[in-house]
């Protein structure tokens, strides 16, 4: 199918599901509720949406999502797809297609947007991730069989450039390998971005200098186009290794432009995502939801975490994460993995888990509090998570592990449940 997209959706629907798959083929393409001039079928033939796949699921009375009580109510898996010629290779054009007014048709009372089928030309029009999972375990220094331990600044708001310069100090020392901004943290005028820079980063200078080693730090550069390149280039002449977005605040074409120029990787942050997928029946799950902004040119893109503060479960979060590791194409092409980040409530105890769940320590593993809180400080809590996961690794458990590792104990009398 490499001359067309196709989209996967979950639907409920009183009516015929094939009825209710038509109205949906054709609001997201040819289709009016009255017969117009000018309609024809050669029209309709060479740019409708096409009806690939319906399957009815789950068929039992009581079924429903939307209205439980509803037994005449049908759930459905149905794919649509559609014709490259009516929206190019464009991103922005291809999502109003798959999640514009679709979402609005009277004859679903349930939809979510499951899964997209891709295809490869998209790769001649958009330059993926510049560096992935390889080129950020390079430039955080991280390349043998471990995850990149992450934290990121708390408080969240409120510390001045000095004071987050002094806390970066402290995690340097400490031996971590990555540091974030907090996506609250922009440019606020108590923490100006250009005075963060410049406090941080003399700090992280002095620290390689001294011990060779360099500690990745995304700078959140979230904010208009022309903001973001100046942001961009601020970190990159003061010898910076990271920056981050907000994919969903910044949106695709800004963030497909700052990859154009960008010669960092990009990490990527999804807050906002629970406003598209939150509830089950409605919304975009984040198969489909991650794929653009891999294409549009995200490095690293946030996950969640296993047993995390928020509302997802941990199979979700799994899901979520393989998906970053899985080809992003329909058809072949590039593969353009990118390195998912695990974030929200972790500490030593997700650890082992995490490793299971996904077989793989290619992933940042954030810990804020996870670090931040432990009981006899930052370095102990570096430490903490590296040894949590060195027990992972050998299939050790944590209570085991932690009798001759202080740091350890105390992680798990602190933040075992």
């Amino acid at each position: 199918m490499s001359n067309r997209f196709a989209a996967t959706y979950l639907i409920e629907t009183s009516r015929r599901p094939e009825d209710a798959a038509a109205e949906m083929a054709g609001e997201s393409s040819t289709a009016t509720f009255v017969a117009i001039p000018g309609e024809r079928a050669s029209i309709a033939e060479l740019h409708g949406a096409r009806i690939e796949r319906i399957e009815e699921i789950d068929p039992s009375p009581g079924a429903s999502i939307a209205h439980p009580a509803a037994s005449s109510v049908k759930r459905c898996h149905v794919t649509l797809s559609w014709p490259l010629e009516n929206t190019g290779t464009s991103l922005p054009n291809m999502l109003a297609t798959a999640a514009g007014n679709i979402f609005d048709v009277k004859s679903v009372s349930a939809l979510r947007l499951v899964d997209l089928e891709l295809p490869s030309v998209l790769a001649d029009a958009y330059q993926g991730p510049q560096f992935g999972v390889a080129g950020t375990r390079r430039l955080a220094g991280v390349e043998d069989d471990r995850p990149v331990i992450g934290t990121i600044v708390k408080p969240s708001v409120g510390l001045t450039p000095a004071e987050t310069a002094d806390l970066v100090e402290r995690l340097a020392e400490g031996g971590i390998d990555f540091i974030k901004d907090d996506e609250l943290m922009a440019d606020p005028p108590h923490c100006q971005f250009d005075r963060r820079v410049d406090a941080v980063m003399d700090v992280l200078r002095r620290y390689s200098d001294r011990t060779g080693r360099k500690v990745m730090y995304a700078f959140n550069i979230t904010g208009e186009i022309d903001e973001m390149l100046r942001r961009h280039d601020k970190v990159l002449e003061a010898g910076g290794n990271c920056v981050m977005v907000s994919l969903n605040w910044v949106g695709l074409p800004a963030l497909a432009y700052l990859r154009r120029h960008a010669q960092l990787p990009i990490h990527g942050h999804r807050n906002g995502f629970g406003t598209m997928s939150r509830a089950p029946g409605f919304g975009v799950d984040f198969r489909a939801w991650h794929k653009f902004f891999r294409i549009a040119g995200a490095d690293h893109i946030h996950v969640n975490g296993i047993d995390n503060k928020f509302y997802e479960s941990n199979e979700s979060v799994v899901r979520s994460a393989q998906s970053c590791v899985t080809p992003v194409f329909s058809d072949g092409g590039p593969a353009w993995n990118v390195m998912p980040v695990f974030s929200s409530r972790q500490t030593v105890t997700q650890a082992a888990d995490t490793y299971d769940a996904l077989g793989s320590t290619d992933l940042i593993y954030a810990c804020g509090g996870g670090i931040l809180g432990h009981p006899d400080g930052i370095t102990a809590g570096v430490e903490s998570i590296r040894l949590a996961w060195e027990a992972a690794l050998a299939r050790v458990s944590l209570e085991e592990y932690a009798n001759a590792r202080p740091s350890l104990a105390r992680a798990l009398g602190a933040f075992a449940a």
